[in-house]
């Protein structure tokens, strides 16, 4: 992953400007520590924090065309570049081999769109973004008429901002009325968003004058722009007209219940082409390995077709594996039996609860978050990324996605048709930017680590969601459990995938998994620092997304000393939930409302280890950590005051 600042439109072109704009670059740098770029024409400048993927010696960034006319700063991987630069109409001349130098070529003009892609550019326009397979954010510059364009993989894999600096003049609302058109059609106009998956999220922004602000992170905005959302996934933003557009528009989108066979052979194959794009590398990788479904089914792909690869040439066709969780939990048990089946150079990294407990300001500043399931599965990830970059790994492989795709939370137990299945991951799918894509990027990126998610292929998504869902129902009584039918597509007598008992272990949710007490130990330190009287003035102190419990409250005070603008708690999702659950998904269970957490024990009578129905969590038990057994952490954590 890279880190991109852009800041086009700007009053203030002097050398103190760009200085400034170094300075807030320098906070996405544990992005892309390889290398930094800045590039200014008039009142524009892009500016690129490096982490050297592809070509390390001489793709730096920004990247230019033949003429240097078009100028582009991109954070993320083009999986299918050399497709793109063989179908060219005409040779292109390339500095670099990067994938990304692609993107400058593909939409400079009407002559550089190939044929086979069936629309000229003078048709598609900027719509030429949806050539791209791959993970990314960009801003491209045009200095010919000091136009430029920005825009956001289908997904969200990669982070990416909008704000509007200081130097002008604004007025931000919400909820806005989809049928209401505010463009003013100019760049000193509106630029307004509705969110189709959650209204409380639209938003609308009408300008008078000033600067146009796209970061990787928030942190580079926070002081310099006067407001600034989310860039939605899936979007283009276009600065001759000022507006968004959504260029991602699959059939599944629109909340059409499918209806095409189950073919597991085509999912197979279509996942096994997902993995082996992403081995596209020039430095080290491995695969994040808990011994789950998804990332055992990552690493076996990956093993069984790593020789051969231009990867393995380089660095040897032994597959490395990453795991972390606390002593004995059942993440390193699991992951340690799929390396030894799989083959794999395996590192396991332990963890104690406090030293996940140290961690928790930092994880929560790098992340951007106060989302309590979020920050629950940052912190060992965070915890591990640091140690895998040790190693001198830079890029690895994750399962974020499946369980969106397939229904594979434990509370999808609960669906009562096919219908409601299918809307859930949907919406759970659109909400992805904000949750699970937001975590493997920024907890890995803390620490110039790439993470990359084959189950959010494009071509992978497309299929998998035109299955009729009544495929993916989960039908205890059957032996149909969670993602059925992923499971089901990788079950070879002849030459298996994975051992039968890991092929059909039950979901552990990431913050699950690596021990049980993690999350424990999280709710009680909170109670260390939360008293019963500031709870009852949460929702004084917080009226927007008031936080429900001790532990949302003690996240919400670490992310408002650093995030304390409105905009910025905006673009955290709330609302209740239960195991992970959007708050519709609810209503398909009375007992839920009365149980509302997001560890997956939360789904009672779905997980083995399910809470208690009069409880909200089960009795404390000892805590193993470093081979001692500790007391109730609430008697033993030294009660560290948080100054807000």
């Amino acid at each position: 992953m890279c880190g991109i600042l852009a800041v086009l439109g700007c009053h203030d072109t002097s050398l103190s400007k760009r200085a400034r704009i170094l300075e807030l670059s320098c906070r996405l740098r544990h992005r892309g520590p390889d290398w930094s770029g800045l590039f200014q024409y008039r009142d524009s400048f892009l500016a690129h924090e490096r982490l050297a993927i592809i070509d390390p010696a001489s793709g730096d960034q920004p990247l230019y065309n033949e003429s240097k006319s078009i100028v582009v700063a991109v954070n993320g991987e083009i999986y299918n570049h050399e497709i793109l630069k063989k179908n060219m109409k005409r040779p292109h001349q390339y500095h670099t081999q990067s994938d990304c130098e692609v993107i400058a070529h593909l939409l400079l003009g009407p002559h550089n769109c190939s044929v086979i892609f069936a629309l000229q550019y003078e048709e598609m326009g900027e719509e030429c973004v949806q050539l791209l397979d791959g993970m990314f954010s960009f801003v491209l510059l045009d200095t010919r008429d000091n136009s430029y364009i920005a825009a956001r993989d289908p997904i969200g894999i990669t982070p990416l901002y909008i704000g509007w600096g200081l130097d002008g003049k604004s007025s931000s609302s919400d909820n806005v009325d989809e049928n209401e058109s505010v463009h003013s059609g100019t760049f000193e106009g509106s630029t307004d968003y509705v969110d189709e998956n959650d209204a409380s999220k639209s938003w609308s922004v009408k300008r008078t004058a000033g600067s146009v602000w796209f970061s990787s992170e928030m942190k580079a905005l926070v002081d310099d722009c006067e407001t600034f959302h989310i860039f939605p996934p899936g979007h283009i933003y276009s600065s001759k007209t000022g507006e968004l557009r959504r260029y991602y528009n699959p059939a599944w989108w629109s909340g059409s219940i499918p209806s095409a066979p189950y073919d597991p052979m085509a999912l197979r194959h279509k996942f096994e082409e997902a993995v082996v794009k992403r081995l596209m590398t020039d430095v080290p990788f491995g695969v994040l390995l808990s011994g789950g479904l998804d990332s055992s089914l990552v690493a076996a792909v990956a093993s069984r077709h790593l020789a051969g690869t231009k990867a393995a040439k380089q660095w040897g066709p032994q597959l490395h594996t990453f795991c972390v969780g606390l002593e004995g939990s059942p993440d390193l048990k699991a992951g340690r039996e799929v390396a030894n089946y799989l083959g794999t150079l395996h590192h396991e990294f332990t963890y104690t609860v406090q030293e996940g407990l140290d961690a928790l300001a930092e994880v929560i500043y790098h992340i951007e978050s106060y989302d309590v399931t979020t920050i629950r599965a940052s912190t060992p990830m965070f915890l591990m990324a640091r140690k895998i970059k040790a190693l001198g790994v830079k890029m690895v492989l994750s399962g974020e996605g499946s369980d969106e795709i397939f229904g594979g939370y434990l509370y999808f137990h609960k669906a009562p048709n096919k219908e409601e299945f299918h809307l859930e991951t949907c919406r759970k799918i659109k909400a992805l930017h904000m949750y699970d894509c937001l975590r493997a990027n920024k907890a890995t990126s803390a620490w110039g680590l790439e993470a990359r998610v084959p189950f959010l292929d494009k071509a992978f998504i497309d299929l998998a969601m035109s299955i009729d869902p009544a495929e993916k129902m989960i039908r205890k009584s059957e032996g149909r459990l969670e993602k059925y039918i992923l499971r089901k597509a990788f079950d070879d007598e002849e030459n298996p995938y994975l051992p039968k008992h890991i092929l059909y272990r039950q979901k552990e949710q990431f913050s699950d998994g690596v021990g049980y007490s993690w999350i424990d130990g999280l709710k009680d330190h909170a109670a260390c620092h939360v008293t019963d009287q500031m709870m009852k003035k949460a929702q004084y102190i917080f009226p927007f997304n008031t936080p429900p419990t001790k532990e949302a409250y003690f996240y919400r005070m670490l992310f408002e000393k650093r995030f304390p603008q409105q905009c910025a708690r905006e673009t955290v999702p709330g609302g209740p939930t239960v195991a992970c659950s959007t708050a519709a998904a609810i209503a398909w269970d009375e007992a839920w409302s009365k149980n509302l957490d997001p560890s997956g024990r939360a789904a009672l009578g779905c997980h083995d280890a399910a809470y208690d129905e009069n409880e909200t969590k089960p009795a404390a038990a000892p805590v193993v950590e470093n081979g001692t057994k500790m007391h109730r952490l609430a008697n033993s954590i030294p009660r560290v005051p948080v100054t807000v």
